[in-house]
């Protein structure tokens, strides 16, 4: 009678090996153990107390660790010609009837060397067992402090060797993760996890429950030893120390999702909390176990107040504006709600975003290529008294001008006011582009002049552009080109 025995050692504190383990290890004819070439074996080193006197031992050293090697079939070839001499050396051990342990690091089920090995080995045993170990996973997660999935969390373990576009692919799917096999690929690792925006939640946890073990930030480590992971944890923590939340004001761009810039994508997969106007909000990917907190664009200064309680609580929340959050958006409202003893020690940060100018500008050239101003319409937060004398404080500067919020289906006059009061300054031929819905499906921009603009074709998705004395038209091989000029004759 002859049995095959799969053992798990454990992630590498002793005291981790299983009562079950141990006593396989002291009834066993036979330990088997990997080693790297001229290496100890770290899994011998930890089961050794436990092996029975006379216990023969084999070392199943590897002939390579990476990919280099002179061996004529490469590196598959080398370890193909090792496996079969070990199957051959403990084949021999289990026909004579002996009990054979082969010791792996971890599981032997969880990225072992033993998986290939029972495969080979299975048919020479008159018995196989497999005994669990504690996996370097969860002891990282525990050294960590922090779950690794919690509620409807999808955990998911990655191999570090992935090629990079896959290994995006598989971050950008889960809501957790623990990289294994880092080494010489951490620096793909972390660009990755930069990139899907998981960078900032990311820890390396290298050698855990061993002596040395360390924790450190994933933006924050240089060096990775080959006992070492990248956990992910659940976002429902996400610092093991940090109990005072943030607010963080994100632009999302003026439409389109290829507008929003990785940084601003990377701040909205790491908050617990979504905030903003409904519109906005539902511009955001949808991510398991994120809250999302909708409300009417009329209710800026209560959203900030919200946003700001959540964080003292604890939470990360994302406060969410289209185009740039410092330009008519929710910016200024977050830090002015801010500005008060209530919520003053809430850390409050400001990330950019494509402003919508810079977007309907894009479609026709340059026309805000030399001085510009910007201005909203909207009079809900202003009287028009103060909106009319900006107006023509740009429009007798002479300088081209981006024309936010122009129209609302009630407010419907002050697109021709705007008009008329240019005209008081301003050539009937200077270029005016009315752009709607830009980055949209349905995208319209039109260039006209300030005598043959039409406020009728203006609606709430609509921006306009005032061109100034030097914005010149021209038509392009690719239609119509508009600049303003940063000379003057």
């Amino acid at each position: 009678m002859s049995t095959l025995f799969g053992i798990g050692v454990g992630p590498g504190d002793p005291e981790l090996l299983t009562l079950k383990a141990i006593r396989a290890l002291e009834q066993v004819d036979v330990v088997a153990y990997h080693a790297a070439p001229g290496k100890t074996s770290t899994a011998a080193t930890i089961a050794r107390p436990h092996f029975r006197e006379g216990l023969q031992e084999e070392l199943l050293e590897y002939p390579v660790t990476v990919g280099a090697t002179d061996h004529p079939g490469g590196y598959a070839g080398a370890l193909a010609d090792f496996y079969t001499e070990a199957v051959a050396r403990l084949a021999a051990h289990l026909t004579a009837g002996k009990s054979v342990a082969v010791i792996s690091l971890g599981d032997p089920m969880l990225y072992s060397s033993y998986q290939h090995l029972h495969r080979a080995l299975a048919e020479f045993a008159t018995k196989t067992e497999i005994i669990p170990g504690i996996p370097s996973i969860t002891a990282a997660a525990d050294v960590l402090g922090l779950p690794l999935a919690e509620d409807d969390e999808v955990l998911t373990i990655i191999p570090g060797t992935l090629p990079s576009a896959e290994l995006k692919a598989r971050l950008a799917a889960t809501d957790t993760a623990v990289i294994m096999k880092l080494g010489r690929t951490f620096d793909k690792v972390r660009d990755a996890l930069i990139e899907v925006g998981l960078a900032e939640r990311a820890y390396v946890v290298a050698r855990a429950t061993m002596a040395g073990q360390q924790v450190s930030p994933l933006l924050e480590t240089t060096e990775v030893p080959y006992f070492a992971c990248v956990v992910v944890p659940s976002r429902v923590v996400s610092s093991p120390t940090d109990q005072l939340g943030e607010v963080v004001v994100v632009g999302l761009g003026p439409g389109a999702d290829r507008w929003t810039t990785p940084e601003v994508m990377a701040e909205l997969a790491q908050a617990t909390d979504i905030v903003g106007y409904s519109t906005y909000v539902n511009r955001v990917p949808h991510r398991p176990g994120q809250q999302r907190h909708l409300s009417d664009n009329k209710v800026e200064a209560e959203r900030a107040a919200m946003a700001l309680d959540m964080a003292k609580r604890g939470a990360r929340v994302a406060v969410v504006s289209s185009g740039d959050p410092g330009v008519f958006a929710m910016a200024a409202a977050v830090l002015e709600t801010a500005d008060d003893d209530l919520w003053r020690d809430v850390p409050v940060r400001i990330v950019p975003g494509m402003t919508a100018a810079q977007a309907v500008a894009s479609r026709v050239g340059a026309p805000l290529g030399h001085d510009f101003g910007m201005i909203s319409l909207s009079d809900r937060l202003k009287p028009w008294e103060i909106i009319e004398k900006r107006i023509r404080a740009l429009a007798s500067a002479d300088m081209a001008f981006a024309v936010y919020n122009p129209a609302s289906k009630t407010r419907r006059e002050q697109v021709a006011h705007l008009r008329d009061i240019v005209a008081e300054y301003q050539k009937p031929e200077t270029p005016v582009i009315v752009a709607r819905a830009v980055g949209s499906d349905v995208e319209n921009v039109v260039v006209t002049s300030l005598k043959d603009f039409d406020p009728e074709i203006v609606d709430m998705r609509t921006m306009v552009i005032i061109g100034a004395s030097t914005t010149t038209v021209y038509e392009g091989v690719d239609g119509t080109r508009v600049f303003t000029s940063r000379r003057y004759s």
